[in-house]
């Protein structure tokens, strides 16, 4: 396939899927819109409305990442069988724009959106970041989760204490660095504008090297630094809902061992392997065992 723009650059392996009659290289990616949530801002995201009456899955996704970025390959095969909605969370591409992240209020955030969408009991799948955003839901707002696809993630990433508090360290000062740098640029959108100018895309290259742009620079430090400081295995044993946990037996950034020995605190949970890294979620060999992971779910949840 022709190299486009900007190829080298992106952080994941571009889709080689071939062209489709609307233009594009690469898997659809479904249309987006942006929904009014009271007391909380604007929202945005991506759905596939599914087969009538399918369970809705909500699936959130990993740091530096969007909606539309973390789930691509997988919004085609979750489609035939789900409702999907793959919101981008606070300070990620399209995402609420505020003075702080906590993961705790990302998980608020997408509660809301369920409700005004009037969507819940749901299913949702978290990849990375977002999985402990989908374990927060469940602990936040048991009434709107049906259940649990974990993927890529752990209930805790900070892996001895020494580490914990480097990590902690490092990245807070980072998050003040980038809020006083967006400050003086007056760059709402995040610094990555100033570097790469957004453009119309004209082809799936183009349009994931735009929704990097639109990342809020301060967020993504913030939103590290909260995940570096994520501690939730001391209440994980207490998932009540089907739950399956998929992981990837390469992954260095969140190592295997880690990931299933959260899922062995988690009662009757399901494990599902895909061979690959931390970035497998661009690779269509993630496609089946996260459809098997949901499927399994689904059937056991009470949606």
């Amino acid at each position: 396939m022709p190299r486009l723009p900007f190829a080298s650059w992106l952080p994941f392996p571009i889709p080689g899927s071939g062209g489709h009659a609307d233009g594009w290289l690469g898997p659809p990616i479904p249309l987006g819109r942006r929904v009014v949530v009271p007391g909380r801002g604007t929202m945005f995201v991506r759905e596939v409305a599914g087969p009538p009456g399918a369970p809705t899955i909500v699936l959130l996704h990993g740091w530096m990442a969007s909606g539309g970025l973390n789930w691509f390959r997988t919004f085609e095969s979750l489609g035939r069988e789900f409702h999907v909605l793959a919101p981008d969370l606070r300070g990620h591409a399209r995402g609420l724009r505020a003075r702080g992240f906590r993961l705790e209020d990302c998980a608020d955030d997408v509660a809301e959106l369920c409700r005004v969408l009037g969507a819940g009991p749901v299913l949702v799948a978290g990849y990375s970041m977002g999985g402990p955003v989908a374990q927060l839901l469940w602990r936040r707002h048991p009434d709107l989760v049906a259940g649990l696809v974990l993927c890529a993630t752990s209930d805790s990433f900070a892996f001895g204490p020494t580490e914990s508090r480097a990590v902690q360290h490092v990245l807070g000062a980072l998050s003040a660095g980038a809020r006083v740098a967006e400050t003086a640029l007056e760059i709402p959108s995040g610094a990555l504008r100033a570097v790469i100018r957004p453009r119309r895309p004209e082809g799936f290259v183009q349009w994931a090297t735009a929704e990097l742009t639109r990342h809020s620079v301060h967020m993504l430090a913030a939103a590290a630094r909260s995940v570096a400081m994520y501690r939730a295995d001391e209440w994980m044993s207490g998932v009540d809902v089907p739950t399956a946990v998929v992981v990837t037996t390469r992954d260095r950034s969140v190592p295997p061992a880690v990931q299933m020995r959260m899922a062995e605190s988690i009662r009757h949970s399901t494990v599902h392997l895909v061979d690959g890294g931390h970035a497998t979620c661009a690779r269509e060999r993630f496609v089946e065992p996260l459809l098997e992971a949901c499927s399994t779910v689904a059937s056991r949840a009470p949606v």
